[in-house]
């Protein structure tokens, strides 16, 4: 492995935790990615460190159980269409453009840049920039 690859990646392993708890929300995917990317360079090399670091934002996003319950609750209040999907709903995968977002208004007291969606009768949150879904809310 290259020595500057492997410089990088513990730069990040070393620096990526503290952003984890020095942010939150979004930072999280932030903070997911660059944690990603470690462990994708060390087992992978530069190709493991692009697979981890879009893997490590995905599971660095979402929200907590309390933001969660807020936004379930928000949703179920708002009556939005459940659409109906016939793919199983995956988080990392995109949805198809046939699929409404929605957004989160600051009031809800959750912030985050996320839009949500309801689909077969279950709230995700999604990426609005990939549409890909980071979390589905129970």
């Amino acid at each position: 492995m290259n020595k500057g690859i492997l410089a990088a990646a513990m730069s990040l392993a070393i620096l990526a935790p503290g952003a984890a708890f020095a942010q939150s929300g979004e930072s999280g995917a932030a903070a997911g990615a660059a944690t990603g990317a470690v462990g994708g360079a060390i087992v992978g090399g530069p190709i493991g460190a692009a697979v981890g670091g879009v893997t490590g934002a995905i599971v660095g996003g979402t929200l907590s159980q309390a933001d969660s319950s807020r936004v379930h609750r928000y949703v179920v209040e708002q009556r939005v269409p459940s659409v109906s999907y016939n793919e199983r709903v995956v988080v990392g995968e995109p949805l198809p453009e046939r699929v409404e977002l929605y957004p989160i208004p600051a009031d809800v007291g959750v912030k985050t840049t996320y839009r949500y969606s309801v689909i077969n009768n279950r709230t995700v949150l999604v990426d609005p920039h990939t549409r890909r879904v980071v979390q589905v809310v129970e």
